[in-house]
């Protein structure tokens, strides 16, 4: 597993703080614990700061005593992802298997390559089958001098008690939004659509992967242009147009789902304008055009929308129809 993109020690301190932090101390008190349970929401760098964990533990020249050097022979093969002594566990399949757990132990009972130090990381722990944890269980149980262990999960209700009780619980924060946006605008996406991409989901992954989807940019296009009528024109025009191009564009529950988050970031913006608070916009290109329609508004009426939309985002998720939904709500505003 190539891990040649590895993000450095100082990279990943914009990402999660609090977490480096810790781990700093840990490596610089020599304070290492047998296991770790890294545990957040989807692109919040738990893999990157796990790989990073390692190449502190294994650098043969730690900058400031806790920074892998990203140069000696060690880092470059845990970011080529052949290090004899560091093994990283995925799901096969749907689920983490006891056959894979008992491999894991049949390498680590061979004496470490290098030294003794071995290093392991269970990605998605809560996959693990019964077997598969009652197996890990007894290896935390007996744990050898240098081994260290990270579990990471995004779901740390379903972890048995027994595990999470033998790991030391390390929580991710999700990204700041506008950290998110930099790394999106440092990846090329475009100024005027990072902050909607930021805004829709917390990975960076994610993003990147909406921003080069022509769907999502065609969703972009038909929100913005919905909200274009519904100002200028009749309320007939509106619903005319949610019959020849909304609705046939906007189908799954989903789908809908994320044009109603769209059409709420415009009102934000429109409440933002009225409260001179430009670090937050989702459409900065749009608000000069925006404000004297922000303008006629008072705040209270603005939330008043906001809070119309969020009604019909919870009224999607119990089955009422999409279509009548988006008449109705279109209607109300």
């Amino acid at each position: 597993m190539n891990h040649m993109n590895a993000k450095t020690w100082d990279e990943l301190e914009n990402y999660q703080p609090t977490v480096m932090k810790i781990l700093r101390q840990v490596l610089l008190k020599k304070r290492i614990a047998h296991a770790y349970l890294f545990e957040g929401i989807k692109g919040t760098g738990k893999k990157d700061i796990g790989l990073a964990f390692a190449k502190s533990m294994f650098c043969e020249n730690l900058v400031a005593g806790y920074k892998p050097c990203e140069e000696c022979m060690q880092c470059k093969r845990i970011n080529h992802g052949n290090h004899p002594d560091l093994h990283v566990i995925e799901p096969d399949g749907s689920s983490i298997k006891k056959e894979q757990i008992s491999l894991l132990q049949q390498e680590f009972s061979k004496k470490a390559m290098e030294s003794n130090r071995k290093f392991y990381m269970i990605i998605h722990a809560d996959k693990m089958t019964t077997n598969a944890a009652n197996s890990l269980l007894k290896f935390l149980e007996e744990p050898s001098q240098e081994t260290t262990a990270i579990l990471i999960t995004e779901h740390i209700q379903k972890i048995l008690p027994t595990i999470f009780s033998r790991c030391q619980h390390i929580p991710f924060q999700p990204l700041p939004k506008e950290e998110l946006i930099k790394l999106l605008v440092d990846r090329g996406v475009r100024v005027e659509r990072a902050p909607l991409l930021a805004s829709l989901t917390n990975s960076l992954d994610e993003a990147i992967h909406l921003n080069e989807d022509q769907w999502f940019l065609q969703a972009r296009n038909l929100v913005l242009k919905l909200y274009e009528i519904k100002i200028n024109q009749t309320t007939m025009d509106t619903l005319l147009f949610l019959q020849t191009d909304w609705f046939p564009f906007f189908k799954t529950r989903e789908q809908i789902d994320i044009g109603l988050d769209m059409l709420l970031f415009i009102y934000k913006d429109l409440l933002y304008i009225n409260l001179d608070n430009d670090t937050e916009f989702v459409y900065p290109e749009y608000t000069s055009t925006w404000q004297k329609y922000a303008l006629q508004l008072s705040n209270n009426r603005i939330t008043e929308q906001i809070s119309l939309i969020l009604e019909a985002k919870r009224r999607l998720q119990s089955n009422v129809s999409g279509p009548l939904l988006m008449e109705q709500l279109m209607i109300k505003l």
